[in-house]
C-alpha cells in the first residue's frame, strides 16, 4: 500500500485545485461558513490540503489552516463506531444478525411482543433500518449518560424492523453502548488505542484536551441548552451528555487524519504500515449496498448525492451536520474530505447543500 504523504508542492496543488478552492471561497463569501480545510487523496497520494477562510467570520479569526481541527459530528459514526464494529466483526466478539436485545436487554425488557423490537439486529442498527425513530432530544429530559441511555432503549420503534431506512442518531447511540459492551471498554479508549492509534492518527480523538481547543474550528454560539460557544468539546447536545464519546458524534480530527483513514479502507484494511487493521472481506461486507439502500455504516451516492455527479456507484461516505463530510471511490482510488464549521454562529444556514456537490464535481474535474 503507498503511504500516504502530505502533497509536495503547494503551488503545483492550488494551481490544479483552483477549481475547488474558488468554490469554496464563493461559499465562504457567501457566508456558507466562516472556513473549511479540504483534502484530496488519488492513487495513495494526498494530491492536496489546503484551509479557506478563517474560524469566525470576525475579521482578526484565525485562519483556518490545512491542519485544523473540527467537530466531525456524525462523520464519527464511519470513523469510530462503524470502524469498531468491523474490528469486533474480524475478532469474533460481534456478529452482524446479534439481536439488539441480547445485549442490552432494557432494549426489550418490558416491551409489547408485537412491537418488533426483538428482531432488531446489529446489521439493522448499522443500516440505519432498525424502525427506531432517527432524532430525539433526549438531553431535554437526560441529565446523566445512564439516564439518557436509559431512554433511548426504550424509545418504540416507528417502523417494522428492516423495512424502512430511516437515517438515526438513536440508533448509534445504541450501537455504541453496543460496542463498550461486546469490548469490554469505553468507546473512545477503544477507539483511540485499536484504530485512530495503528492507523497514526495523530490529531484524531474524543474529548480533546483544553489546550488543544485553539486550533480547533467553533461550531456554534449556543444560545438554547449550554449558553456558550461550543469549542473543542462535542456540538452534539445528546452526545454532551454521554460525556462527549458516543456513537453517533463527538470525534474531533484533521483533513489528513480522515484521508489516512479513506487509505485504509481503500486498501482493505490495510495500515499504512502494512498491519491487516481490518480484514479485506469485512471492509467489502460493510461497504456493500443492503436491500434498504445504505451500506453497513456508510451511505452510498444516491443522486442527487453530495457527492456530485462524478463518484461511482461503488462509492462510500458520510456527513456530519456541522457540515463534514469524506466520500471515498474505491474504482477511482479517490477520497475527498471537506471540514467546514456551517453552523457558525448558528444552525441557519444550510446553503452547504449545494457546496459540497459544487465542490466535488470541481475536484473530479480537476483530476481528469
Amino acid at each position: 500500500m503507498p503511504r500516504v504523504e502530505a502533497p509536495q508542492s503547494d503551488q503545483a496543488a492550488s494551481v490544479r485545485f483552483a477549481g475547488p478552492r474558488a468554490v469554496l471561497r464563493q461559499a465562504v463569501a457567501e457566508d456558507a461558513f466562516p472556513g473549511a480545510a479540504w483534502g484530496v487523496l488519488h492513487h495513495g497520494e494526498i494530491l492536496a490540503m489546503a484551509g479557506e477562510g478563517r474560524f469566525t467570520y470576525e475579521a482578526n479569526s484565525p485562519a483556518v489552516q490545512p491542519d485544523t481541527v473540527f467537530d466531525l459530528a456524525s462523520v464519527s459514526k464511519v470513523v469510530a463506531t462503524t470502524a469498531a464494529a468491523m474490528l469486533l466483526l474480524d475478532r469474533g466478539s460481534l456478529h452482524l444478525d446479534m439481536r439488539l436485545g441480547d445485549i442490552l436487554p432494557g432494549f426489550v425488557v418490558g416491551s409489547d411482543p408485537s412491537s418488533g423490537k426483538v428482531q432488531v439486529t446489529l446489521r439493522m442498527l448499522l443500516a440505519h433500518s432498525a424502525g427506531l425513530p432517527g432524532y430525539v432530544e433526549l438531553f431535554r429530559t437526560c441529565s446523566t449518560p445512564e439516564a439518557l441511555i436509559r431512554a433511548a432503549l426504550q424509545l418504540p420503534l416507528e417502523n417494522p424492523p428492516g423495512q424502512r431506512t430511516v437515517y438515526s442518531d438513536v440508533g448509534y447511540i445504541l450501537l455504541g453502548k453496543v460496542m463498550e459492551v461486546l469490548s469490554g471498554e469505553p468507546l473512545d479508549s477503544f477507539c483511540v488505542r485499536e484504530i485512530f492509534r495503528p492507523l497514526g492518527l495523530a490529531a484524531t480523538t474524543f474529548n480533546p484536551p483544553p489546550e488543544q481547543r485553539p486550533r480547533i474550528a467553533p461550531t456554534e454560539e449556543d444560545t438554547r441548552f449550554r449558553n456558550r460557544v461550543i469549542q473543542g468539546e462535542v456540538q452534539d447536545e445528546n452526545a454532551w451528555v454521554l460525556g462527549g464519546a458516543a456513537g453517533h458524534a463527538g470525534v474531533f480530527s484533521s483533513v489528513h487524519d480522515l484521508l489516512c483513514f479513506a487509505q485504509c479502507i481503500l486498501s482493505e484494511g490495510r495500515a499504512a504500515d502494512g498491519h491487516q487493521l481490518f480484514q479485506p472481506q469485512t471492509v467489502r461486507a460493510f461497504a456493500a449496498p443492503q436491500s434498504t439502500g445504505r451500506a453497513l455504516g456508510w451511505d452510498v451516492p444516491t443522486p442527487p448525492s453530495s457527492s456530485g455527479r462524478y463518484f461511482g456507484p461503488r462509492s462510500i461516505g458520510h456527513l456530519g451536520y456541522a457540515g463534514t463530510s469524506l466520500w471515498i471511490d474505491p474504482d477511482q482510488e479517490l477520497a475527498v474530505a471537506l471540514l467546514t464549521n456551517r453552523t457558525w454562529p448558528d444552525r441557519s444556514r444550510d446553503t452547504i447543500r449545494q457546496v459540497r456537490p459544487a465542490f466535488h464535481d470541481a475536484v473530479a474535474e480537476a483530476l481528469r
